[in-house]
């Protein structure tokens, strides 16, 4: 069978922004004869994700993540349909996921690594099971639970950076709907900021590239910040943090302001920002959803439930075609895309 694949072709190196030329599109030819245990799958939809930036590198920097290799396919999260099956877990027609799924048209997978999709918990929208009721929703909804000490009745604050991203835009309306009475949004543009507040019901929204920030947090935030959920690090949440109020908790999520530097992550903060985090009792504690796969079920249950209501709206922006896998992850690194950031592989 015929199936085209994207590789890694070169590397941005440490310091480097990714460029679409650091992927390249090959045809390759698929042995479709399954071995005990193995599918064959038809790719419908793949995902570009901030984390991979740092997978572009040798070394990723963290022991959880494996580097791509050069000339070899790239990997991801991606949702796709069983063609044929050796494993006793998958039939022919059944739609399947995985967080390692080949960038690849067809691939034939290890049956044992695939997860089931009910495309009734995804409301029929397939793509959902990579973001809102994915592994995206259940990093913004256990982060919020577990890190964000949100309290019902308590008049807490929310502030969520990198707000209209994938993450963030599920994590502000987790916050809402867990009880924040302020949830306050940073992204950068005013397209962004109108989604977030006409569409997710976020109380406000502030474009980073044309406002003030520091000033537009203390109009938004009269009652000082609580609770922020951090996608991007930096000068942001630098600015955020000295506006949190004593005994507030920061939710470490990502730093994709930093992902193209040679720093180590965590990022070493500032020495002001590490004083105002002491003096003020904030913590700062670092969130990863695979720590918590033991609440992933009922997690996921919980997002479906919220989308099939219209409790949490879901936001994505669809590119068609395996052929731009590389032009959608450098658009999605710079902030083109609103919501999640998806790639429509086959019908």
């Amino acid at each position: 069978m015929q199936v085209q694949r994207v590789v890694l072709n070169s590397r941005p190196g440490k310091n480097g922004a990714p460029v679409p030329q650091n992927f390249r599109l090959e045809e390759t030819t698929l042995a479709t004869d399954l071995k005990d245990g193995e599918v064959l799958v038809r790719t419908l939809y793949l995902s570009v994700d901030p984390y991979m930036r740092c997978r572009m590198n040798e070394d990723t920097g963290a022991d959880y993540i494996t580097p791509w290799q050069l000339s070899e396919c790239a990997d991801g999260g991606g949702v796709g349909v069983v063609e044929s099956s050796r494993c006793s877990a998958s039939t022919k027609g059944d739609v399947v996921t995985s967080f390692t799924w080949p960038w690849q048209t067809h691939a034939v997978m290890t049956g044992s690594i695939l997860q089931k999709v009910d495309p009734q918990l995804v409301d029929g929208r397939l793509s959902y099971a990579l973001g809102a009721v994915g592994l995206t929703g259940l990093t913004a909804l256990l982060g919020v639970r577990e890190k964000g000490n949100v309290t019902k009745g308590a008049n807490q604050t929310m502030v969520v950076s990198g707000a209209a991203g994938a993450c963030g835009s599920i994590a502000g309306q987790v916050g809402r709907l867990d009880g924040c009475v302020r949830v306050v949004g940073i992204c950068g543009s005013d397209e962004k900021c109108r989604a977030l507040v006409e569409d997710l019901g976020f109380s406000a929204a502030i474009n980073y590239r044309l406002e003030d920030v520091p000033k537009r947090l203390k109009e938004c935030c009269p009652d000082g910040i609580d609770v922020y959920f951090d996608n991007v690090g930096g000068v942001i949440s630098d600015t955020v943090i000295a506006q949190m109020n004593n005994g507030g908790h920061v939710i470490l999520c990502g730093q994709i302001s930093q992902y193209n530097k040679d720093v180590p992550y965590p990022p070493p903060l500032s020495e002001e920002t590490q004083e105002t985090l002491r003096t003020k009792n904030i913590a700062r504690e670092r969130f990863m959803v695979l720590n918590y796969m033991n609440k992933a079920e009922a997690g996921l249950c919980e997002l479906s439930q919220w989308v099939k209501s219209g409790q949490i709206k879901v936001l994505e922006t669809v590119v068609n075609g395996i052929e731009n896998m590389g032009d959608a992850f450098c658009s999605m690194m710079k902030g083109g895309n609103i919501g999640k950031q998806i790639i429509k592989i086959s019908e």
